[in-house]
């Protein structure tokens, strides 16, 4: 994308500055696609970013609540045991438990960011290297 990028402001500005000494004027519909293009992609990307995040924050809403389901009942077992070995084994596993949830969230967290980010260029990056394409087309 950054390659296409830097070829479309190349070939826009060579094509500009052209323009400034054409006597039939300005290229008006390249200079128009350079916003509608740009205001089109960033939007889409909004979009995908949005969707993500709502989707990564009901996730994460649903880990939270069934989290604290999980901890009443490691607070009903530590109050129902009889010694404190019951009691330590009771807390022992809830700490070994959600050490082990607390890992897969961050993971299936991460991978989740990662798809969002790959979400939100790809509009970007369609634009680029299709306009990159067609600017080839017209040198």
């Amino acid at each position: 994308m950054l390659a296409a990028s830097a070829e479309v402001i190349a070939a826009r500005t060579t094509r500009m500055a052209q323009d400034l000494t054409n006597p039939k004027g300005q290229d008006l519909k390249e200079l128009s696609l350079m916003s509608t293009e740009k205001a089109a992609a960033m939007t889409a990307s909004a979009n995908a970013v949005a969707a993500s995040a709502g989707a990564i924050g009901q996730r994460l809403g649903r880990a939270a609540m069934d989290e604290g389901a999980i901890a009443m009942r490691a607070a009903a077992s530590l109050a129902e045991a009889r010694t404190p070995v019951e009691a330590a084994t009771a807390q022992f596993r809830y700490a070994l438990g959600w050490w082990g949830r607390a890992t897969a969230q961050a993971v299936t967290l991460n991978s989740e960011l990662m798809r969002a980010q790959a979400e939100a260029i790809a509009p970007i990056h369609k634009t680029a290297t299709a306009n990159a394409r067609r600017l080839r087309k017209k040198s």
